[in-house]
């Protein structure tokens, strides 16, 4: 699963230019599982994927959505709406609800989520969440062959999680700004069913290189493509 939202601006919680010049590439997660399930279709791996894209737009203008606004999500969980700039975990809400409706395996989402994940890990590594000490494990196994770096990030601070808590709603779409990256995989968590091993990549920072390091050329470095290819070949076995 990959956020794909195909620009950015923020919304009416409207980013300052420069924050803007990049955000076609807000849709690096979806791109990257399209090009792992065309893999995995040209191997011909024994194993059966399904792929979901959250798809949209973010932009000002007479139909948008607004600061305060409460939601309803698939699983009929609402949500109040504290900063419309935190879009990508509204839109991964509902496919993690369609996701494990189809009751898999395992679940695995991709997203340009979060610019703290950027801040805490850098340009070059991933933030791993998961709900399945296993899965993660799995995860960090198979990345470790694939020279993608991960580091997995904790989900355990109740202090973190009640920053998501609402007057008006089930929850809130966002906290505060510190540990902002594990109170967004915290979001995501609520849309997950209990018992369904799930992961969660926050690839913000290391989608795009400013400069040739390792195997990634200057630009788009479809990180993650290889990890999760790598772990679909394991599981087939």
């Amino acid at each position: 699963m990959g956020k794909g939202i195909t620009f950015d601006s923020g919304g009416l919680d409207l980013k300052p230019s420069d924050f803007m010049l990049t955000m076609k590439g807000d849709k690096t997660g979806a791109c990257i599982v399209l090009g792992v399930i065309k893999s995995i279709a040209e191997m011909k791996l024994p194993i059966k994927v399904s792929l979901f894209i959250a798809a949209a737009e973010n932009m000002p203008g007479g139909e948008s959505y607004h600061p305060d606004d409460i939601l309803t999500a698939r699983n009929g969980k609402t949500i109040e709406v504290n900063n419309t700039d935190a879009e990508g975990r509204l839109t991964l809400a509902d496919a993690l609800c369609l996701a494990c409706e189809q009751k898999p395996d395992l679940v695995i989402d991709i997203a340009t989520l979060t610019g703290a994940c950027a801040v805490a890990l850098g340009s070059t590594m991933c933030g791993l969440f998961s709900n399945n000490d296993k899965l993660a494990e799995q995860i960090l196994s198979v990345s470790a062959k694939t020279g993608e770096a991960f580091w997995r990030l904790p989900m355990t601070d109740k202090h973190l999680k009640k920053q998501l808590e609402s007057k008006f709603a089930d929850l809130s779409n966002c906290g505060e700004r510190y540990g902002g990256a594990i109170t967004a995989a915290l979001f995501l968590q609520e849309f997950v069913t209990e018992g369904t091993p799930w992961a969660h990549f926050d690839i913000a920072g290391a989608d795009f290189a400013k400069s040739p390091y390792d195997y990634s050329a200057c630009g788009a470095t479809a990180f993650g493509a290889r990890t999760i290819f790598a772990l679909a070949n394991e599981l087939a076995k």
